[in-house]
């Protein structure tokens, strides 16, 4: 497979525009100007001889305004009358003119265009940095990135990386930074800043994919939290030696909701509110409050309004009722905490 540069791959969210159509307006335009002179000299045809000694037909007059407007000029038809002459100065050299602003116009705005793109890829990627990137931008990924800005985060400070055309455009569309390749090769996580990202999101449609893509990203970053789709149980573990520090088993998780479904609807409802993010009870990971007991002591504590449902200390996960005095928590603790969307 042959790589692709920084500029083929790097997409960055750009207004919308229509190239296909600004080129074929100006592609009409400039056979219009042709067309135009086609029907000077097929007026004037009196004035214009052609080496064969044939009359000039509306077939010569398109043959002429062609190679006219493009200055190629094989002087087999001539203007010899001063009208023809006169008509080629008035009208016909001011359209080959504006055939020629219109050629070399539209070949500036591309290789501007181009330079434009180069100029903002190579820029971009000096300055990224701590951002998110998704691999794989399928239903999954899709949701990812909508779930993160919904928690705040801007869309530009999010990278997708996918395989397919489609894909990286629908990113563009919504406002994330695309890179067009194979998440599995590290030099298109490398175009992707997955050096400098603060997180890693593997979200492809297969689990050899997801493996693969959390090797490399982690191979790539020590310091990123990689957060891994798998669909199958055997695979699940090699997800989590591949380097994901959190390994989501997508397959169990939509059948054990559909299995409360069954019993307790209500529930259900609950934990989808829970996983929108802003809109009414959210489930978030926050450092405590610290407050001061004196004497140098400190301690931590939820804040108000928050239910704290789990403790993250030194990684390991503890219930609220098993930290040393309930309530109170050591500065570093992480709280999962239970409270309404802010």
């Amino acid at each position: 497979m042959s790589q692709r540069s920084e500029v083929a791959d790097v997409h960055l969210p750009t207004p919308s525009r229509a190239p296909v159509a600004a080129v074929l307006r100006r592609v009409g335009f400039a056979v219009s100007l042709v067309v135009f002179v086609a029907l000077v000299v097929r007026l004037g045809q009196g004035g214009y001889i052609d080496v064969t000694g044939d009359d000039i037909t509306m077939l010569d007059a398109l043959y002429y305004a062609s190679v006219t407007v493009t200055t190629t000029g094989y002087g087999d038809i001539t203007a010899v009358s001063d009208g023809a002459r006169l008509a080629t100065i008035v009208l016909i050299t001011p359209a080959r003119i504006l055939f020629l602003i219109l050629v070399v116009g539209t070949t500036v705005e591309v290789l501007t265009e181009q330079s434009r793109r180069l100029f903002l890829a190579r820029r971009w990627r000096q300055r990224v940095n701590d951002h998110f990137v998704i691999c794989g931008f399928g239903a999954t990924g899709r949701s990812a990135a909508l779930d993160l800005v919904n928690r705040g985060i801007e869309p530009g400070h999010i990278v997708v990386v996918d395989r397919t055309a489609d894909s990286v455009l629908e990113a563009g569309r919504l406002g994330y930074v695309a890179v067009h390749g194979d998440a599995t090769q590290s030099d298109v996580l490398g175009q992707a800043g997955v050096d400098r990202a603060r997180a890693v999101i593997v979200a492809p449609n297969r689990d050899d994919t997801a493996v693969l893509v959390t090797l490399t990203a982690r191979e790539l970053n020590d310091d990123a939290h990689i957060v891994a789709a798998g669909r199958e149980q055997e695979n699940l573990h090699l997800l989590r030696q591949g380097g994901a520090d959190e390994v989501v088993d997508a397959t169990s998780a939509v059948g054990r909701m559909l299995g409360l479904g069954t019993y307790a609807p209500g529930a259900v409802q609950v934990i989808g509110d829970l996983l929108d993010a802003g809109t009414g009870l959210e489930l978030v990971e926050i450092s405590p409050e610290v407050v001061d007991a004196g004497e140098g002591d400190a301690y931590g504590v939820a804040p108000a309004g928050a239910t704290v449902v789990a403790v993250i200390r030194d990684g390991v996960r503890l219930e609220p009722e098993e930290v040393d005095a309930p309530g109170r928590f050591a500065r570093s603790d992480r709280l999962v905490v239970l409270r309404g969307s802010q």
